[in-house]
């Protein structure tokens, strides 16, 4: 049987004058005519390494471990650049330009000579952006995560970025001074890698693996451990082999993928942002999910691993009680274990053999760390198209609650609010917040679990039912009620709530309600105004125009499915 033509000979293989425009300038980097011959694949390093992405800011460094691992295999390494999407530095959020990012993965793995590809991925929207790009291209593709971070040590304590938020209510209380700030931000972020706490960018990296992306560990291998140089030489020589394999994504993203990851998630107790990114790829690739399966898959699984903000712990202590392998091993009877994944085998072999370590870390199924975790999906007539909530980050007691809804009509009006001693407002009641969803802010930014007023945190209030059409931080806890859809600045329901209105949330009736007559909703309905949204150029101007609402992914609606990877066209 001959061996199948490779991609990159469509441009190297050529003869005449497209031969030489497409070889003579890159042997200029000192590249010998036989690489260009077509025994050795060529495969694109997809790197998002950018000083304004400190999460990233290693990734040239394991780039060369990627490149001696192809090598090794036969392979011809190429890396190249791609937006980098930093989440603590981009304004107004990294999440407005989540489908920026995963164009320019798509158009440049698909206009370029490669036949494999490796995705660079770390800080939180870098992971779903090249899956995204990639899996609309849909060629032999491996994921390499950055790892997280040496947890932070700060007065004796161990510290991460979920400490965060601990730390604004005791600088708003006078506990904590700018200068202890100061200190705690050098103590919490010690190392390379992306957030030490089960975030977002921990959730994106056990995602991959879940879904078979990656090869395993990925998730959990500290960026500063020397395992995640010899993980990513591994990944490079596994990507060789999976172009002589013809290994591609969408024989690994099934729908029993999908499936498995969303369990896995529920685990792990992962960030809601999990979601969003998850339809969203599903929605690439062609694969039917929506919030349905969230709740429906989710609610089998306890949470297993005690890692914050849902547990105690942090992702460099659960690697070294076992990994995500260990985990996924807990879970294994609600698995998949047949599916197929990037190293070849089917997931179920690959922890097979996994153990655990520290029960203080993993907990078992019938023993879990916590009974509810995963992500409940509610419906109401607050949220027709649904609303989220992470249980095993709230408060049990405000699982089910109603109360008096104190209503911000934007993060403006938050900010200038919420600690004034006029603010009418106790315990009981309900927060909300509007004009925070994909086209109000825009961008869906991660504001949901809104700060609590200073006057109750005097009191020692520690959580209160906060609801919007936003985002919460992967890092973030409490009783928060996110991604309400569809959103207020096209007129949802959330558009429709006045201060005083009464609000029921009942978690495990999976409902959220306004307590209101029909007729005051119609009539209130009939009064809406949309938001005037003030721009007219430019990207953000796209993004309005095609950004699809939360429980469909916030994608855009164009992007939707695959253009494939052939390019029928010469430059010259």
């Amino acid at each position: 049987m001959s061996k199948k033509k490779l991609r990159s000979q469509d441009w190297y293989g050529r003869t005449g004058k497209d031969g030489i425009i497409y070889r003579s300038w890159m042997k200029n980097q000192g590249f010998p005519h036989h690489l260009f011959e077509g025994d050795k694949p060529v495969i694109g390093i997809c790197n998002t390494w950018s000083e304004l992405t400190p999460c990233n800011a290693h990734f040239r460094d394991l780039a060369e471990a990627l490149k001696r691992g192809i090598w090794e295999a036969g392979g011809f390494p190429l890396e190249f650049p791609v937006m980098s999407l930093g989440e603590c530095s981009i304004k107004p959020t990294a999440m407005l330009f989540r489908n920026l990012a995963s164009m320019d993965v798509e158009e440049s793995i698909r206009a370029n000579p490669m036949d494999g590809v490796v995705l660079m991925c770390g800080c939180d929207k870098t992971t779903p952006s090249l899956v995204m790009g990639a899996a609309s291209v849909d060629i032999p593709s491996i994921v390499l995560s950055g790892g997280p971070m040496l947890v932070g040590r700060y007065k004796g304590k161990k510290i991460g970025t979920s400490d965060i938020w601990r730390f604004a209510e005791e600088f708003k209380l006078g506990k904590m001074t700018q200068d202890d700030m100061i200190e705690a931000e050098a103590a919490m972020s010690r190392s390379v890698g992306h957030c030490a706490p089960m975030g977002t960018a921990s959730t994106m990296a056990a995602m991959v693996e879940s879904l078979g992306l990656s090869l395993p560990d990925n998730a959990t291998i500290p960026a500063a451990d020397s395992r995640r140089k010899v993980l990513a030489h591994m990944t490079g020589m596994r990507i060789v082999e999976m172009v002589n394999e013809d290994l591609k994504m969408s024989k690994i993203l099934t729908r029993k993928a999908f499936e498995n990851s969303i369990m896995v998630n529920a685990a792990l107790g992962g960030s809601t942002n999990f979601i969003l990114h998850l339809t969203a790829i599903a929605k690439r690739i062609g694969v039917d999910v929506d919030l349905t399966d969230f709740d429906k898959f989710s609610s089998m699984i306890p949470l297993i691993a005690n890692v914050q903000p849902s547990g105690e712990h942090w992702v460099e202590d659960l690697f070294y009680a076992g990994g995500l392998p260990a985990v996924m091993k807990e879970i294994e009877k609600h698995l998949h274990l047949g599916e197929i994944t990037a190293n070849g085998k089917p997931i179920g072999e690959n922890f097979s053999k996994a153990q655990c370590y520290d029960r203080n870390l993993i907990g078992t199924f019938e023993k879990p760390i916590k009974p509810d975790s995963g992500i409940a999906v509610l419906k109401g007539n607050l949220c027709p198209n649904g609303a989220v909530i992470k249980p095993s980050a709230a408060t049990p007691s405000l699982l089910t609650h109603t109360g008096r809804a104190v209503v911000f009509n934007d993060i403006d009006d938050y900010k200038a609010r919420i600690d004034t001693p006029e603010l009418d407002i106790d315990e009981t009641c309900i927060m909300v917040m509007k004009n925070v969803g994909p086209k109000g802010y825009p961008g869906m930014p991660e504001v949901g679990n809104m700060g609590l007023p200073q006057k109750l945190l005097a009191k020692g209030v520690k959580d209160m039912v906060r609801i919007s059409d936003g985002r919460m931080s992967g890092t973030g806890y409490g009783t928060v009620v996110l991604h309400v859809s569809p959103e207020s600045a096209i007129g949802g329901p959330l558009a429709l709530v006045q201060t005083g209105d009464m609000i029921e949330l009942n978690v495990p009736a999976r409902t959220l309600n306004l307590l209101i007559s029909d007729e005051e909703f119609e009539k209130r309905r009939a009064e809406f105004k949309p938001l005037n949204l003030p721009y007219e150029r430019g990207y953000v101007n796209l993004f309005l125009d095609k950004v699809n609402q939360a429980h469909e992914g916030v994608d855009f609606d164009f992007l939707q499915g695959s253009s494939g990877s052939e390019v029928k066209r010469d430059s010259h």
